[in-house]
């Protein structure tokens, strides 16, 4: 193997694993959620403050004398991050708010085929066949689980979802796009945004430890670290590919609140995400395998 070849790989494989991670960390935004147990905007307020805080602080150590000036020199790719990531952080709870985790984690499976479809547009990423028979069983599996949609509640919860799959497939795109945006920073600016928006609306008694303890959680574990592993990551891999490999959420977020809160999945929910997930299984089987060395001339 070339030295080109095996440090490609190499990179590639560092952005399958910071990806994965962000999966497992993102994963638990549900179970925060459920413990939090309070409305859209004292929730999301709480959480972002978090966030903010967190991130702002780990900017601050970073950055250490420079931290206002790299917030005023931002640039307008920055701003459309800010926006895009705090419209995304706060449909992803108001989705929750109205629909189970399992049907939010469902819709969010069309992830890797909105944010290939993006790149496509925006980067001219190509794409492969494997890719588009994946992305069709994708759909198929999300159809399963939008066609057995219960209530009205259930149908805005799976608009709602979509708006925040899109978005989150534009700031993956944006974040490899313009390599030099500091996300961590811009994160840290959407999460503040988030809080600025809501506070208005928000039940301003102060909420139990209980639910302290969720909205924090929330804010640095599921936002702070795990949008920011896969922003990083998924910098190293495809677009598509990134989305890919974020659908592990789809396991592993109804489990979270299934064991802790009793919260179980419908079958159609189940079976839509076992479609999406066998074939997101069989792509990466495929798409690892190291290509041929080019013959010497």
């Amino acid at each position: 193997m070339t030295m080109e070849r095996a440090e490609f790989w190499g990179t590639r494989r560092m952005g399958v694993a910071l990806v994965t991670a962000s999966a497992v960390c993102w994963s638990t935004a549900g179970l925060f959620v459920r413990l939090a147990n309070l409305d859209v905007a004292t929730l999301v307020v709480w959480y972002s403050m978090s966030a903010c805080i967190g991130l702002g602080l780990v900017c601050a150590l970073r950055l250490r004398g420079g931290l206002w000036r790299a917030i005023l020199e931002i640039g307008w790719p920055g701003l459309v991050y800010v926006i895009i990531a705090a419209l995304c952080a706060t449909s992803y709870v108001l989705a929750l708010q109205y629909t189970s985790v399992a049907n939010v984690m469902t819709i969010y499976a069309s992830l890797p085929l909105v944010a290939t479809a993006v790149a496509f547009l925006w980067l001219e990423e190509r794409v492969s066949r494997q890719f588009i028979v994946v992305g069709l069983i994708s759909i198929a599996g999300i159809a399963i689980t939008a066609g057995a949609a219960a209530t009205i509640n259930d149908a805005i919860g799976l608009i709602v979802s979509f708006l925040m799959t899109v978005t989150f497939a534009v700031m993956l795109v944006v974040s490899k796009r313009y390599a030099n945006l500091d996300v961590l920073l811009a994160s840290a600016i959407a999460a503040g945004l988030a809080a600025a928006v809501c506070a208005p609306f928000m039940n301003y008694g102060v909420p139990s430890l209980i639910q302290l303890t969720g909205c924090v959680l929330y804010g640095l574990l599921a936002y702070g670290l795990g949008i920011n592993l896969a922003l990083v990551g998924g910098r190293m891999i495809k677009s598509g590919e990134a989305g890919l490999l974020t659908m592990l959420e789809i396991v592993l977020g109804p489990i979270w609140v299934w064991l802790f809160f009793g919260e179980e999945p419908t079958i159609e929910a189940v079976v839509g995400a076992a479609t999406a997930l066998g074939a997101v299984t069989w792509y990466l089987s495929v798409e690892r395998q190291p290509l041929p060395e080019p013959a010497p001339s």
